[in-house]
């Protein structure tokens, strides 16, 4: 005979959100941007927050979701499509801090498929390039990569080693990426080589193309629903209206990085909000010694702080989502939002996970998630130390670039 041993655990009621906002800048949005944060919410609340903790358990890639994005109109990361409605770059924002909230390889899916693939079309490809590729990606009905990243270069991309050799009718790819989102998973990567004339340039690259093999790299303890890939390119044969027309230096590669960084930030918001929701959640419901941990003076410090970092990073990126609409968003601003941000949201998932005990290594509590997947954000789009030498040449206007 089975025994079922009831809990005499509550239930704690951790997904609910509940909308931090001291300062009122994310109050009275104008209503097409509230309409996509709205949209990016409900996405959350009804399919991703009820299958994600088994596709992150399982290292498996819910390619549905992604599907869904495109379906919803959220995978555009505030680009313009031919044939689309604008979407304006706070209501991007808000996308990635909803997707975010519910899940960090949700949130990539759309930093992958928008902020880097269709962002390299849409900055650095044709007219011709944009009306192939930019609709089939939006929708999610094509996969998109970007693949700069190798095994022996990371924050040093600039010194990537893959080719592009010169050949009658395109080019011929030889070398290795690493770490590339959706590189495994069918569709196109936008592969980044040194051409003949040593400059980096950009190729969108079918990954069905003969000597493009994918490896979907396995173990990872963070952003474990999503794909990434380890590529060999071995004489991978790219037409030439596969060349990317407006990537003629590693500086345009640049522009791409310095738009996506911003998002990412925007990203670390969703985790910071998605812990401190679970904190003040457990704090009201979990009773020791006889009453709520939120009666504790210590817990009380604690929430505060987090509200107060909460409010610093929701002020500091509305401000620069506004100088990103403006086009006068500067590289070095856009590494501040990045270092800060990712900074505080990775202090706030371990303070969260530890106000939660014992219960906040359970991915059903949620925090375990937000506190192993902050730590991928914490390093993709350039590593905080590299922020922090961008900063510092801002600052002091010496390079201490090796």
């Amino acid at each position: 005979m089975t025994t079922t041993t009831r809990s005499s655990e509550g239930d704690y009621g951790l997904r609910e959100p509940l909308d931090p906002d001291f300062a009122g800048v994310l109050t009275h949005l104008p209503e097409a941007d509230e309409a996509h944060r709205r949209r990016a919410r409900t996405f959350v609340q009804d399919e991703v927050l009820p299958v994600i903790d088994d596709f992150w358990d399982r290292a498996d890639y819910p390619l549905h979701l992604l599907r869904r994005l495109g379906e919803l109109d959220l995978l555009r990361d505030g680009l313009g499509v031919p044939g689309a409605p604008p979407v304006s770059d706070l209501a991007a924002g808000l996308v990635h801090l909803e997707l975010a909230r519910g899940d960090g390889s949700v949130a990539t899916m759309l930093a992958v498929q928008g902020g880097l693939a269709m962002r390299s079309i849409a900055l650095l490809g044709s007219d011709e390039q944009r009306e192939r590729w930019l609709g089939p990606l939006a929708r999610g009905e094509l996969l998109g990569a970007f693949a700069l990243t190798e095994p022996a270069h990371g924050s040093d991309s600039v010194s990537l080693e893959t080719r592009a050799t010169r050949v009658p009718g395109g080019y011929l790819l030889d070398g290795e990426k690493k770490w590339i989102g959706n590189g495994s998973a069918g569709g196109v990567t936008v592969v980044w080589a040194r051409g003949d004339d040593d400059q980096v340039h950009g190729y969108v690259v079918p990954q069905e193309s003969p000597g493009y093999e994918a490896t979907t790299i396995t173990g990872k303890v963070s952003q474990r629903a999503i794909w990434q890939a380890h590529i060999h390119l071995d004489g991978v044969f790219v037409p030439n209206e596969c060349a990317l027309p407006g990537a003629r230096s590693f500086r345009d590669t640049s522009r791409v990085l310095q738009a996506t960084r911003l998002g990412v930030a925007w990203d670390a918001l969703g985790h910071a909000t998605a812990c401190y929701e679970a904190s003040v959640h457990y704090a009201r419901t979990r009773t020791q010694f006889g009453r709520p941990l939120g009666a504790s003076q210590l817990v009380q410090e604690r929430l505060a702080r987090a509200a107060s970092d909460l409010t610093s990073l929701q002020s500091l990126l509305v401000a620069f989502t506004a100088l990103q609409a403006s086009g006068q968003l500067t590289g070095p601003q856009a590494s501040m939002a990045k270092y800060t941000a990712t900074r505080t949201a990775r202090r706030m998932a371990a303070d969260a996970r530890d106000l939660l005990g014992g219960n906040g290594i359970l991915l059903e509590h949620r925090v375990a998630r937000h506190f192993a997947d902050v730590e991928a954000i914490h390093t993709y789009e350039g590593t905080e130390s590299v922020q922090a030498l961008i900063l510092g040449r801002a600052i002091t206007g010496l390079s201490a670039f090796a």
